[in-house]
């Protein structure tokens, strides 16, 4: 099939390593400077003469110049607009051939701008999981902060939600306290719903609900509208204590709070507080008082901290799978809040092996400072045939001294088992002797293995 044959890069490319102006090269090819510029630009096709004088004298193989370009880009090009960020766009194939063959330096200028996003995302990514002081504007590392140095304890909410709670008793339960208010509570179907489990159809005045939604999601989702309606200016009257660095930091800051908000409604501090010691911290017996899940109940535990009546302060940890941690919330200021939780030794990382069952253990850091775990899997979403279940693993852990009032420990229990060493992160422990280690820590250098090498993957210099 024939067809002009353009070779404008290729050629600007040749010149350049030849270390030759357009001039140079018109004056060896025995053509006109301008002629030059139009061929590099692809406004004049190269002819069969074109490639016999180039060839003959640059001493090159006509092969290996008339190769196109075009195909190449064409595949770089598709290649590329398959990233997600371009998941929107309608991007026909033959528009990309025809741009790839037709404009070439702008295909080229467009796969080097997406390598250079690419390498930045990539750059930001490992950044953010570096640990402290990688990126102190990033929102959830912003809210995390936020709340963290509040000791996750807001004690304007945690008093308006008790009396909250009390009305709702009083009318006979969430749905009949909102119907008060004007507000009707109804459960459809999930093609009904599009997507959502809880939307508020203020034309009609309905809070709607997935119908496969389980009783303790179903009764938390309730108490987060009553939250986001009833608590809204209490809650904005915490925030507007603070400025925070991007809108994003307020918002996630907005849904942590009317979460928190719900879980005082379902769980009032006062009557919890109580059930907590009668039942010594047993947060299945906890789910079964207050018709909740073990994940709530769990949360919960890391907000009792109302002055006078403080209870074991606790930190809590919720990661996936793979590790990524999606909730941290600190109750005692424990030193691995801030960026903890990704040690391997930690059982939080192995309770995917056996769902569904608790996980004790007792721990310690590299300063010598011991604490007691408890760890377990939870499951959200599901409800249906086909509708996939998230699976994630949340931890609690205390301090060491304070354990004994737990269910999970006897008194004899506290002094005798031997606690797991580890670090709040790889990258902050020094433990020469760990199997587990990822990465080294800062600040060490690493010795050569050239002779000898350990069970462990790095051997330190003393300093």
């Amino acid at each position: 099939m024939q067809r002009p044959l353009y070779l404008g890069p290729r050629l600007r490319r040749l010149r350049r390593e030849l270390g030759l102006t357009q001039q140079a090269m018109a004056d060896d090819l025995e053509i006109s400077a301008s002629y030059v510029a139009l061929l590099e630009r692809n406004q004049r096709p190269v002819t069969a003469d074109m490639l016999l004088r180039l060839a003959r004298t640059y001493r090159l193989e006509i092969a290996d110049i008339a190769s196109e370009d075009g195909e190449d880009y064409a595949r770089r090009l598709a290649e590329v607009l398959r990233d997600p960020i371009f998941a929107d766009i309608d991007l026909p194939a033959l528009e990309v051939s025809d741009l790839a063959m037709s404009f070439p330096g702008i295909s080229e200028a467009l796969l080097r701008l997406h390598g250079a996003y690419t390498r930045e995302q990539q750059a930001l990514a490992e950044q953010r999981a570096a640990g402290p002081g990688a990126d102190e504007n990033e929102p959830v590392r912003e809210a995390q902060r936020f709340l963290g140095a509040r000791r996750n304890y807001f004690h304007p909410l945690d008093m308006r939600a008790e009396e909250l709670a009390a009305e709702i008793e009083q009318a006979g339960g969430a749905s009949a306290w909102l119907a008060a208010k004007g507000v009707r509570v109804r459960s459809l179907p999930p093609d009904v719903m599009m997507g959502a489990l809880r939307r508020f159809d203020r034309h009609n005045q309905q809070l709607l609900l997935d119908d496969t939604l389980d009783a303790p999601s179903r009764t938390f989702h309730i108490a987060t509208h009553i939250a986001h309606t009833a608590l809204r200016a209490d809650i904005k009257q915490v925030l507007r204590v603070e400025s925070f660095a991007s809108r994003t930091t307020a918002t996630l800051l907005l849904r942590a709070l009317a979460a928190y908000g719900a879980g005082a409604i379902v769980m009032p501090y006062a009557r919890f507080a109580r059930a907590v010691e009668q039942r010594s911290y047993d947060i299945e017996a906890l789910c079964g008082l207050f018709g909740a899940s073990f994940e709530q109940v769990a949360h919960r535990l890391t907000t009792l901290q109302r002055p006078g009546e403080e209870r074991v302060p606790f930190f809590f940890l919720r990661i996936d799978e793979a590790g990524n941690v999606s909730k941290r919330l600190d109750g005692a200021g424990f030193p691995f809040a801030a960026h903890g939780g990704g040690c391997p030794l930690w059982s939080v990382h192995q309770v995917f092996r056996r769902p569904g069952e608790i996980h004790r253990q007792w721990l310690e850091l590299p300063s010598g400072e011991r604490y007691f775990s408890i760890a377990r899997t939870v499951t959200s979403a599901g409800g249906g045939l086909g509708r996939p279940r998230v699976m994630r693993a949340v931890a609690l852990a205390c301090a060491a001294d304070q354990a004994g009032r737990l269910a999970y420990v006897t008194g004899e229990e506290a002094g005798r088992e031997a606690p797991t060493p580890i670090g709040v992160t790889c990258r902050l422990c020094h433990r020469p002797e760990c199997a587990a280690r990822s990465v080294p820590p800062i600040g060490r250098d690493i010795l050569a293995d050239d002779y000898r090498r350990g069970a462990q993957p790095y051997a330190f210099a003393e300093s």
